[in-house]
Order: structure tokens, then C-alpha cells, then sequence
């Protein structure tokens, strides 16, 4: 026996759980599936379990360059529709408190359960059907006339529907569930798919200990960090954590998204001074010792990083010097070092540290304005199934809202106009 819904959506996360909500509110038959037995485990963990769930500078404003694609530009139209506003007004409605952090990022007061309960209720209101535990074995098209166009063989029965939603996530995090099945899915009706990366995520360097850079973990400071050149350059002004495995920290969280292998990142790790210029033009007439003098211009810089480099065998010949005896070429070349520390990671930490996933399936298959496939009617994909990976900061979060409600949208305002 098979059971027919008007929408079946397959991934109960962000995405599915918006989307399945708004989709029942109008009145539609629609059911919810996920293999996992617990729900909205990404958002429950996210924000150090607050859950930070969009950003205020895509309130309205061109979403484009917060998003890592082969098609930045796809976001654009999803992100105006539904913006950073209109999700904190669900939030208001629902009396969940929240604040914002800094840069725009906005975090539940008391935990992340608040966002999964709330997407929770919006789904009761829209008596969407609940199947958790559910193992998707099979899903086919349906070449007869009916109003169903696809069928799906589950290890709960079979399913019909007239349209399909792929909500599913990329690879991050597959201790809570994450799997290639969305991609899969996608391939089986012709679409493309981006090669899938780790995004947001640690990286690792070799001969890290061996260098003694393990013994700097538990370090973090601000710095600027960049990767690329050219039109694919990439920079940002984020907080640095030294580990004993390598780096992370919201600077190296950021430019993963960006970072190819192969290439190197530059880490200036003092930002607000121009090290170079700064000790070869103040030493004139100093009596404090080297280390002072940068301990003076760089007060964000640790004490026990600037000892460290100092340690270092091409700078401990300077360490015992003064400041106006040093040569300006070796003062040149230490600021240099310090402005422009130039890594080469060897890779990351993988999808099991990632936050999010690059890559997925191409969204040039994809309607922007509908999330409708290009190439099968009444398939959708939305959220991180696809080509679209957001900054760090609730980025990724509003684009599963934004995704999410355009979906949404198209397959009921499509319903009502066949009706009419």
C-alpha cells in the first residue's frame, strides 16, 4: 500500500523542518523523513549549543559575497525574499529570546533547543507528518499519469508525492547523521554535483610539532588571514586559536572555505601595525630591549607567542640586542615575519570537525527563485545539499530559512494555480 502526500520531504534539519511548516500551514498534505531518530541535531549543537541562527547583514542586502559557489550570485534572490528580520519576527512570535554577539551574529538566550521546538510547533501547525527512523531504500519516478510523480520504497512503507524536497545537508558532521544520500539522489536524476569538501573546519600542517608550534596551543589572538591571489583572493580580520594539531579559530574556520590544497595562507599576526616600517623607524634613541619594543607595538600579541618567535634560531641572535643597535635589515625582516607568516597547510580535520560542507549538488540545474530542479518538475533541493556554503556567523542557518521558503512558496502557489 502506498501513501500519497502532496510534498514528501526527505532531511528533518533546518531546512526540511522550515519547509515542511510552511508547506502544511497552506493547507497541503506533506511528510517529513529522516533516517536519524533525534531531530535538528546540527542545530542543537551549533553555537556551543545556542544555536547562532542567521546574521543581520543579510537583511535585505545582497547576500552574494557571504557565500562560498561556483555560483555565489544563485543566493541573491532566496536571501532577499526572506531575510534575517523575518526569521527573528518567528522568533519574537514564538517569545524566544536571543541577542547578538558581534559582526552581526545573533544567538539564542538559553539553548538551541528553543529554535528546534519552535520549528517543531510551526510543523504541528501544519500537521506535518512525522517519520524519523526511516530508511529511504528506493526513490523512482512515476512515468504513469497520476498525480503523483515520484515513489519512494522506505523500511516504513511506501511513499507518493507530486513534489520532492532534498533536504539531506552535506557531509559535515557524520557522528549525527551526515551522508552522501542527497548527492546520490541528485545524481539519479541527472544533476551534477560540485565535488564536496570539508568547509569551516581545522587545518593541519606538517612537522607542526616537530617545530615546537604544539607548544603554543591554547593561544588566541586577533589577526588578519588571507589565501588566494588575484580575483580568488580571499581575507579575513578574525580571532586565531593555536592547537596542538594545528590552527583553528574563527580565522581559520573562515578562510578553509576558500583555502585549495596546494596553496599557502599568510597570517598577519599583528594587524594593527606595519611591523616593518614601525621598528626600523621608532628604534632611534631607544634603550629597551627588542622584545620590549614589540611587547609596545603589538600589545595584542601574546607574551608567550612573541618569546616563542623570538626563541626561533634566525631571530635569537636579536633577542638579547636593544632596539636602536639592531640592524634595520634584520628588524625589517623580523617585522616582515610577524605581518606575513606564510603556512602551508597539509590539509584539514575533515568533514568529522567541519561545520559545513562546500560543494554539493550545481546550482546552475537549479531555478534560483523556485529551488525547482531544471531537469525533473517537482524535485527541489534546499540548504547545504547544495553548491552554497556560508561564512561562518549564521549564514548557512538563514540560507536553509531563505532556501527553505522559496521552496516552499513555489510548490504551493503552484498548487493554487492549477486549482484555479
Amino acid at each position: 500500500m502506498t501513501t500519497f502526500f502532496d510534498t514528501v520531504i526527505i532531511g528533518a534539519g533546518a531546512a526540511g523542518m522550515m519547509c515542511a511548516a510552511r508547506i502544511g500551514q497552506k493547507g497541503q498534505s506533506v511528510a517529513l523523513l529522516d533516517h536519524a531518530a533525534k531531530i535538528g541535531e546540527k542545530i542543537r549543537i551549533s553555537g556551543g549549543g545556542r544555536c547562532n541562527f542567521t546574521n543581520r547583514h543579510l537583511n535585505g542586502h545582497d547576500g552574494a559575497p557571504y557565500f562560498v559557489s561556483q555560483q555565489p550570485r544563485f543566493v541573491r534572490h532566496a536571501l532577499s525574499r526572506y531575510t534575517s528580520t523575518d526569521f527573528t519576527a518567528l522568533l519574537e512570535h514564538h517569545g524566544i529570546p536571543y541577542h547578538e554577539k558581534h559582526k552581526g551574529q545573533l544567538f539564542c538566550d538559553r539553548s538551541a533547543q528553543d529554535i528546534i521546538n519552535m520549528l517543531q510547533n510551526e510543523c504541528a501547525k501544519g500537521r506535518v507528518q512525522w517519520h524519523t527512523e526511516c530508511v529511504i531504500e528506493s526513490v523512482e519516478p512515476i512515468q504513469t499519469a497520476s498525480a503523483a510523480r515520484f515513489e519512494l520504497r522506505t523500511n516504513q512503507g511506501r511513499f507518493s508525492c507530486r513534489n520532492l524536497v532534498v533536504a539531506t545537508g552535506g557531509l559535515a558532521v557524520p557522528a549525527i547523521g551526515a551522508s552522501p544520500f542527497g548527492y546520490e539522489l541528485a545524481k539519479q536524476f541527472g544533476h551534477s554535483i560540485v565535488t564536496p569538501a570539508a568547509a569551516l573546519v581545522p587545518l593541519r600542517f606538517e612537522h607542526w610539532a616537530e617545530s615546537g608550534y604544539d607548544a603554543l596551543a591554547g593561544i588566541a589572538l586577533p589577526v588578519r588571514i588571507a589565501t588566494g591571489s588575484g580575483k580568488a583572493a580571499m581575507q579575513f580580520d578574525e580571532d586565531l586559536l593555536f592547537r596542538h594539531k594545528g590552527l583553528s579559530g574563527p580565522a581559520i574556520l573562515q578562510i578553509s572555505s576558500y583555502w585549495q590544497p596546494g596553496q599557502a595562507i599568510i597570517i598577519n599576526l599583528a594587524p594593527d601595525a606595519e611591523l616593518p616600517h614601525a621598528l626600523c623607524s621608532g628604534k632611534h634613541g631607544q634603550k629597551i630591549q627588542l622584545n620590549t619594543a614589540l611587547a609596545q607595538l603589538c600589545p595584542h600579541l601574546p607574551s608567550r607567542l612573541l618569546d616563542f618567535w623570538l626563541a626561533q634560531p634566525e631571530w635569537a641572535p636579536l633577542a638579547a640586542h636593544k632596539w636602536a643597535d639592531t640592524p634595520d635589515a634584520a628588524l625589517a625582516a623580523l617585522g616582515q615575519s610577524l605581518n606575513q607568516w606564510a603556512l602551508l597547510p597539509s590539509g584539514s580535520d575533515g568533514h568529522k570537525k567541519a561545520e559545513a560542507t562546500r560543494g554539493g549538488v550545481d546550482v546552475r540545474e537549479i531555478d534560483a527563485k523556485t529551488m525547482q530542479s531544471k531537469l525533473a518538475p517537482g524535485l527541489y533541493f534546499i540548504g547545504e545539499v547544495m553548491d552554497i556554503t556560508g561564512w561562518l556567523g549564521g549564514y548557512n542557518f538563514q540560507w536553509a530559512w531563505a532556501s527553505a521558503v522559496c521552496a516552499a512558496a513555489a510548490i504551493t502557489d503552484g498548487a493554487t494555480q492549477q486549482a484555479v
